[in-house]
């Protein structure tokens, strides 16, 4: 579908540059955007090394256990949520979804396996969101941040004189959402034990 919107307004743009005359201006326009996109994802994709690098040696598998404790030791949901966690408290939200989608694959086959009524499918597709499944969005949804490589790379990108400026509100800010969502699945699964 987005495919199609942007054919569409790509197209909306050259024919409106040529029945005002100005395709010259689309043109430059065009290959200025080109420029800047590649330098974009030049500058995004030597931040990305450092940080995925950073990402191998970090293990945050006791605050997976707390989370989930539900996801046996060993099962590949684990992992996948660990680096798409780590991938948000690095500020690599664009990097961490990927591990995010595979993530939740990997908790509806666990699902699928246990036989929770409402998955009807082998492949875990089906209706029900388990409890590890809605501890996951909410944790990933929060996004704790320490360092928010994106807004800074983007701020440095476009001239910002101060790019880092942004970090220390952005840890209270994430830090608040994480604390709330962490304190909100504990007492959703504490109360649905009782």
């Amino acid at each position: 579908m987005l495919n199609y919107i942007w054919a569409l307004m790509i197209m909306v743009g050259v024919i409106y540059g040529a029945m005002t005359g100005s395709i010259q201006e689309v043109s430059n326009a065009a290959l200025d955007s080109a420029g800047e996109a590649v330098s974009l994802c030049i500058t995004m994709m030597g931040v990305m090394a450092l940080w995925v690098g950073l990402m191998e040696i970090a293990q945050i598998q006791p605050f997976v256990s707390f989370m989930f404790p539900g996801i046996p030791k060993g099962h590949a949901a684990r992992e996948y949520i660990s680096t798409n966690i780590i991938a948000n408290v690095l500020g690599l939200g664009w990097a961490c979804t990927p591990a995010g989608l595979k993530a939740m694959e990997e908790l509806a086959k666990l699902e699928a396996e246990r036989g929770t009524p409402g998955y009807l499918h082998a492949d875990g597709r089906g209706r029900v969101a388990s409890n590890e499944m809605c501890t996951f969005l909410i944790l990933n949804i929060s996004s704790l941040q320490l360092i928010p490589v994106n807004m800074i790379a983007y701020r440095s990108q476009y001239g910002s004189v101060n790019p880092a400026g942004i970090i220390a509100p952005a840890i209270v800010a994430t830090f608040v959402s994480t604390a709330v969502a962490v304190v909100y699945c504990k007492g959703k699964d504490w109360k649905r034990r009782i």
